[in-house]
């Protein structure tokens, strides 16, 4: 009787113990029970790449900068004049490619400055047309110390201020101009002026002479 009353009673906790485990993992499964599954899964995204257009995603086309600017009747006499090698082959001009008109080539920003000092003589932007493929003149500005970038896809020129009296090498300030493409030509979004501080840069300041103690 004491073995058989053991027994029973092992086998109303084991059924006990058996059905707390099921009410358990019921709860662990339930939407609605609390759920302790340690440290959250943070998920991460796939980068996402910027849109490029054709333009930008094309390999850009080298060109005769030099050769482009002798055969645009926009620019001045002067400047083509001026549009000399500095040394053997070596002219005074910077090139620099990128997607600034959503064309279908990338469009041409050149560059042209002196030999000596490499004061911006004049910028100018090529475009590649639909019908004929041939670049055209798209902007252009003509000015002393004046220089156009790509910057994210607007073009940005710099044209140094220069007061009465301003050496070359010194001026009193710069504006910076961003241009956008509207349509079919470059339109202004933002002018920056930027003023220069006139107490550096100018070199020391002549000391006065010593004076001379008089004789009596």
């Amino acid at each position: 009787m004491t073995l058989s009353a053991t027994t029973a009673t092992g086998g109303v906790a084991l059924a006990a113990l058996f059905a707390f485990g099921l009410f358990a993992i019921g709860c662990s499964t339930s939407t609605t029970g609390t759920r302790d599954e340690g440290a959250a899964v943070v998920a991460t995204a796939e980068p996402v790449s910027p849109p490029t257009s054709e333009a930008s995603a094309l390999p850009a086309q080298n060109i005769d900068p030099v050769a482009l600017l002798r055969q645009d009747p926009k620019v001045s006499g002067q400047v083509k004049a001026d549009l000399k090698p500095c040394s053997e082959d070596a002219y005074p001009v910077d090139t620099s490619y990128g997607n600034l008109t959503g064309a279908a080539a990338p469009d041409v920003v050149v560059n042209v400055m002196t030999c000596d000092d490499a004061v911006g003589l004049g910028t100018y932007v090529y475009r590649e047309s639909d019908q004929d493929h041939r670049y055209e003149s798209v902007f252009i500005a003509e000015e002393p110390a004046v220089y156009a970038t790509i910057d994210r896809g607007e073009l940005v020129v710099t044209r140094q201020v220069y007061a009465k009296g301003d050496p070359v090498a010194y001026p009193s300030g710069e504006d910076v101009v961003t241009y956008t493409w509207a349509d079919t030509r470059f339109a202004e979004r933002y002018r920056v002026r930027n003023n220069y501080s006139g107490a550096v840069g100018n070199g020391p300041v002549d000391a006065p002479a010593p004076s001379t103690p008089s004789e009596n």
